[in-house]
């Protein structure tokens, strides 16, 4: 390509949920202490620069990131990580003509005699941002030469500029989709240090271009991170990822398109913040995956295929679902089970409905095999309590009309299940558990269906008897549909009402035992009128339809499996603890869970290290999660959080009550009134927690490993 006409990157792809994107133009044992203190030093060796390393007063860094948005998807794909996992960050938007104009006074002042950096680190569009010879341009570069601020170039080209070559001296452009790429070995010793080496672009569509690069050779000063292979004469590997120190000044150099949705972003994206805040920042990020198996004990309605729906549903024509060839896990299947979590060092939840288990018991010549083995096998398992029989338990249901209503009384009231019914099946279900041995955590509850939680459209509010009855068996955390409610929320009024734990519902459907009746219902669902579906993807906004429907005998291993494991993987690695849901059914007859959990799990496996490993956050622990994010997020916004960092010390105030989330490399120690300790618990090459002051200390106050 002739450098005179390559095209800088603007707004670099159309961003979408399915990672549809088109440029545009304008593993192991984890690492030693002594390797991770030497990483750690090396990465904070650059936190202050030569000029004010012989400063009398260090400086004050505010712990805050400074974003300039042009509205291009790069840019909004880091704001969408510093802001899930908790980084305070102030957005310019370049495109308001009221913007505040970047210069010294915007940047930095002098607080208590001691002059402050503003930001600990600078994200830009390019390099170029504001210009090459603007002012703003000058007054940023200064600033970050004056205090040893990093900045972060989201998406730009391969040029002398930001210390590479031109693609046509030895690069390579095109479309990355499909491309492996290399962590390189310096990637690997710093702020990628958690993935185990190769990164694939996703591929999701042939038919359309998702990501687009600009791969050039590095010059003087450049570092490269990331890089692929380069064809043709003299090979060798070209940079999609770097660090440019000139002029005292360091950038992370990006030279791909992405969005916040594209697994290789998601990937990359921990490393770029840690970078980016040079190991040192509020808020702190895991990769999670829990899965909730419901309705154990109990069987599942089976689809019916000719009818195209489940018979035993208000509004399908037929017999009683469960007692027309139930769905039922067998010995064999829990046997399965157990084995299976052993193999694959993951533990299931086990989200049980004991009365359903002992109706079958009596249905069956007092016999109950599965039942007995799945207490057996007790300790393999986690277990939550999904009520005794599984009823609805919100408004009374009047079903003789399709869809269902609310019955209500005379006067036009809503009848409601009882406090004393809702209670009762939280009570019974629990107390059989212990009965039978079973571990299970009186705060943790699934509804069926999460009846009792507003049900839209009939049922706009709460089950009013809910909250009292949650209260009475000591619930805490109520699991809803994040499909319906993605947001934590309580219930009732009162100090340490129950909160909500939303969770993923997993397409893999509840009423199918084997892969060519999972394909049957996906075809309905995903597939036009006209090709025999359906027709609800061509009418909801949120849904698309289907090219051709799938063949039963293949369409669940070839579309179905990838496409619910990369869904699935997007939430592990997106920083989101909600856990996903499925039921007992999924591991019965064809045992369809297993290939997706099996794919996410290699998948990970394949591109993290073991530094990383995937935790499996029970029902409590996302709450407790969820709710002190919500709180986090409201103090960073009220503007009631300070943090800096004056040298090696990093001080943190958070108005009372709010559990601040802080990540900082290995070797940092928290500071107590007498002495200190070992600060967080390790992840990804950091240490990072939620944490408070110790007691008669009003901060959090950290003390940074040194060179």
């Amino acid at each position: 390509m002739d450098s005179g006409r390559i095209r800088m990157p603007g707004t670099a792809l159309r961003a979408s949920r399915g990672a549809r994107s088109a440029p545009r133009t304008t593993g192991g044992a984890p690492r030693t202490a002594r390797v991770a203190a030497l990483a750690a030093a090396a990465l904070l060796a650059t936190v202050v620069p030569s000029a004010q390393a012989v400063a009398a007063t260090p400086p004050r860094v505010d712990l805050t990131v400074l974003v300039v948005d042009d509205g291009g998807s790069a840019v909004g794909a880091i704001t969408a990580e510093l802001k899930g996992s908790g980084v305070p960050y102030r957005r310019i938007d370049l495109n308001d003509p009221n913007r505040p104009v970047l210069n010294t006074a915007f940047l930095s002042d002098t607080v208590d005699g001691r002059p402050r950096a503003k930001y600990q680190g600078v994200v830009l569009p390019h390099e170029t941002a504001f210009g090459p010879d603007s002012a703003e341009h000058t007054a940023l570069q200064a600033y970050e030469r004056t205090f040893g601020i990093p900045q972060v170039d989201a998406y730009t080209w391969s040029h002398p500029g930001v210390g590479l070559d031109y693609t046509n001296e030895g690069g390579w452009s095109g479309v990355l989709d499909g491309t492996t790429a290399g962590v390189t070995a310096a990637g690997k010793a710093g702020p990628f240090r958690y993935l185990s080496g190769a990164l694939t672009f996703e591929d999701n569509d042939p038919s359309i271009a998702e990501s687009y690069g600009y791969a050039g050779r590095p010059r003087a000063g450049y570092t490269s991170y990331l890089d692929v292979p380069v064809a043709g004469p003299g090979g060798g590997r070209a940079s999609l990822v770097g660090e440019y120190a000139a002029d005292g000044r360091r950038e992370l150099v990006v030279t791909f398109a992405y969005n916040q949705h594209q697994r290789q972003f998601r990937a990359l994206a921990r490393g770029i913040v840690e970078w980016l805040t040079q190991g040192v920042h509020l808020g702190q990020s895991r990769n999670y995956l829990s899965v909730h198996v419901d309705d154990v004990f109990a069987p599942d309605a089976r689809w019916d295929t000719a009818l195209d729906c489940t018979p035993g549903d208000f509004d399908c024509v037929g017999d009683d679902g469960e007692g027309v060839d139930p769905i039922r896990m067998t010995v064999a299947d829990a046997q399965y089970a157990a084995a299976w979590q052993k193999a694959s060092g993951f533990t299931l939840d086990m989200v049980y409905n004991g009365g359903q288990g002992e109706q079958w018991r009596t249905e069956h010549g007092g016999s109950d095999p599965l039942t007995d083995r799945l207490v057996a096998d007790r300790a393999q398992y986690r277990w939550i309590n999904h009520t005794y029989t599984h009823p609805f338990l919100g408004c009374v249901q009047d079903n003789a009309v399709v869809p269902w209503q609310c019955a209500k009384d005379t006067a036009g009231n809503t009848l409601w299940v009882s406090r004393s019914t809702l209670s009762g099946q939280i009570r019974n279900n629990h107390n059989w558990a212990v009965g039978k041995g079973i571990s299970v955590d009186r705060a943790e509850l699934v509804t069926g269906e999460h009846s009792g939680l507003k049900t839209l459209p009939q049922q706009p509010v709460d089950n009013p008897n809910l909250a009292g009855a949650l209260a009475d068996n000591g619930v805490k955390w109520i699991a809803s549909d994040n499909s319906r409610e993605p947001q934590q929320r309580s219930l009732g009024t009162t100090t340490g009402a129950a909160r909500t734990v939303p969770r993923h519902p997993m397409n893999v459907y509840y009423n199918v035992g084997t892969a060519a009746e999972m394909t049957d219902e996906y075809n309905w669902v995903y597939t036009s009128r006209a090709d025999g579906g359906s027709g609800v993807c061509e009418i909801n906004p949120a849904s698309t339809c289907l090219p051709a429907p799938l063949p039963t005998t293949t369409g669940y291993a070839d579309h179905i499996v990838p496409q619910e494991a990369r869904t699935a993987l997007s939430h592990v690695m997106g920083n989101d603890p909600r856990p996903h849901y499925v039921h007992q059914s999924n591991l019965a007859e064809e045992r369809l869970l297993y290939p997706v959990l099996d794919k996410v799990l290699a998948d990970y496996r394949a591109l993290f290290a073991a530094s990383a490993p995937v935790v499996n956050p029970r029902q409590r622990d996302v709450g407790t999660e969820l709710n002190r994010r919500a709180a986090w997020d409201q103090a960073v916004a009220a503007g009631k959080v300070t943090a800096y960092r004056i040298g090696s010390t990093v001080t943190v105030k958070a108005p009372a009550g709010v559990t601040a989330p802080i990540t900082a490399p290995e070797g940092t120690r928290k500071q107590l009134l007498l002495g200190s300790t070992v600060f967080g618990a390790p992840y990804a090459g950091t240490r990072s927690a939620w944490t408070t002051p110790e007691p008669l200390q009003t901060s959090v106050t950290l003390t940074l490993p040194t060179a």
